[in-house]
C-alpha cells in the first residue's frame, strides 16, 4: 500500500516510559513535528534536546493533529484523555486523531472512544508487540482497530513505530487481539521456564538447551531475545511481572465476558502472582525462571555466555524522512 502524503501533521505524545521514549524517538527521526508531554518532565527532557518541544499538561495537546499516547494501564490512560487536565477535558478543540499504543481495557477504551467520537475525534486502538530494544530495531508490531478512514490517514505514522501493522476492525478489536497475545506471551515464558530447569537439572547447560530450542522448530524471535537473560539471569525489566499479571487479568475479564474457558492461562496467571509474591514483580518477568529454581530447591548463577538476542541482524540506521 502506498504510503499517503499528510502534509507533515503536527503530533503530540503522551507517556515516555520506557517504550513511550523509544517511539516517540523514531518519530523524530523521520522529522515529525512532535510535542511531547510526560508525568515526570524530566523523563522527556531527552527528546527535547532531539528537537521535540516539552508541555506541562496533556490539554497543551489539543492544538496537535494527532496524539499518540504511551501509558502504563487503563488509569492512566483515562487519566490523561479525560482527567481535570486531560486531552479530551476541554471539549473546545481536540486532535483529529488519537492513537493509543498501551495495553488498556476494552471498556475503558470504549469510554474514551465515545467521548472522543463526540467531540470529532477518532481513536484507534493501536497496541504494540515487543519490547525497547525490539522497537529500537524497526520490529515492532501493531495490531489497530478503529475507524477505517482514520486508519488511512494514520498509516503513514504507524509505520513509523514498526515494521508490521495489521488493521483489525472496528472498535476494541485490537485490544482483544493484544491481550491475547499477551496470554501466548506468559505461557510460553513459563514453559520455557520449567523446561530450562528441566534440563539444567539434568546437567545441560541453559545456553546449549536454548540454543537448540532456537535453531528448532519451536524457535522463535521471542525465544531468541529472551535468551540472554535465561542464561545470563540479567532481569533488567523490559516487560514486567507487575504488567504481566495486569494484561492476564484483563484476558480472563475478557473470556468470562464471551464465555470461553482459559485453563492454561488461569494456571498462568496463578504462577506469575506468586513470582510477585515472592518478590519478583518489578523485574523482568523472564524472572519466572527463578521462580521455577525456587520451587526445586536450585540455586541458578549467571553462565556468563555470550549469547545473541537474535536482534542484531535486525539493526538497521535510522532512516531520515
Amino acid at each position: 500500500m502506498p504510503v499517503a502524503k499528510l502534509d507533515r501533521r503536527t503530533v503530540g505524545w503522551i507517556g515516555t516510559g520506557r517504550m513511550g521514549s523509544v517511539l516517540a524517538s523514531r518519530l523524530l527521526d523521520q522529522g515529525c513535528d512532535l510535542a511531547v508531554y510526560n508525568r515526570t518532565r524530566a523523563k522527556a527532557e531527552p527528546l527535547a534536546k532531539r528537537g521535540a518541544r516539552l508541555v506541562d499538561r496533556p490539554a497543551d495537546l489539543s492544538d496537535r493533529d494527532i496524539v499518540i499516547t504511551s501509558v502504563a494501564g487503563s488509569r492512566d490512560f483515562a487519566e490523561v484523555m479525560t482527567g481535570p487536565q486531560g486531552l479530551l477535558a476541554n471539549g473546545k478543540r481536540v486532535p483529529s486523531m488519537v492513537i493509543d499504543t498501551s495495553t488498556v481495557s476494552m471498556d475503558v477504551s470504549r469510554e474514551i472512544r465515545e467521548k472522543a467520537a463526540e467531540l470529532g475525534s477518532a481513536l484507534l486502538a493501536a497496541p504494540v508487540s515487543g519490547n525497547p530494544r525490539v522497537a529500537r530495531a524497526g520490529q515492532l508490531s501493531l495490531a489497530v482497530s478503529g475507524p477505517r478512514q482514520a486508519f488511512e490517514q494514520a498509516l503513514p505514522y504507524l509505520r513509523m513505530l514498526g515494521k508490521s501493522v495489521t488493521y483489525v476492525g472496528e472498535g476494541e478489536a485490537a485490544r482483544l487481539v493484544k491481550i491475547c497475545h499477551n496470554l501466548v506471551l506468559g505461557v510460553v515464558t513459563q514453559i520455557l521456564a520449567e523446561t530450562t530447569m528441566l534440563a539444567e537439572r539434568g546437567g545441560i547447560a541453559r545456553a546449549d538447551y536454548l540454543e537448540f530450542v532456537n535453531g528448532s522448530v519451536m524457535g522463535s524471535t521471542f525465544t531468541r531475545y529472551k535468551t540472554p537473560a535465561f542464561v545470563n539471569l540479567d532481569f533488567t525489566p523490559t516487560f514486567t511481572g507487575n504488567l504481566l499479571r495486569k494484561d492476564f487479568e484483563l484476558g480472563l475479564d475478557a473470556a468470562r465476558q464471551l464465555d470461553v474457558p482459559l485453563p492454561v492461562a488461569a494456571l498462568t496467571h496463578q504462577i506469575v502472582v506468586s513470582l510477585i509474591g515472592q518478590g519478583l514483580g518489578d523485574i523482568d518477568f523472564a524472572a519466572l525462571l527463578e521462580l521455577e529454581a525456587r520451587g526445586a530447591n536450585h540455586t541458578l548463577r549467571p553462565e556468563r555466555r555470550d549469547v545473541s538476542d537474535g536482534l542484531e541482524a535486525m539493526d538497521e540506521p535510522r532512516r531520515q524522512g
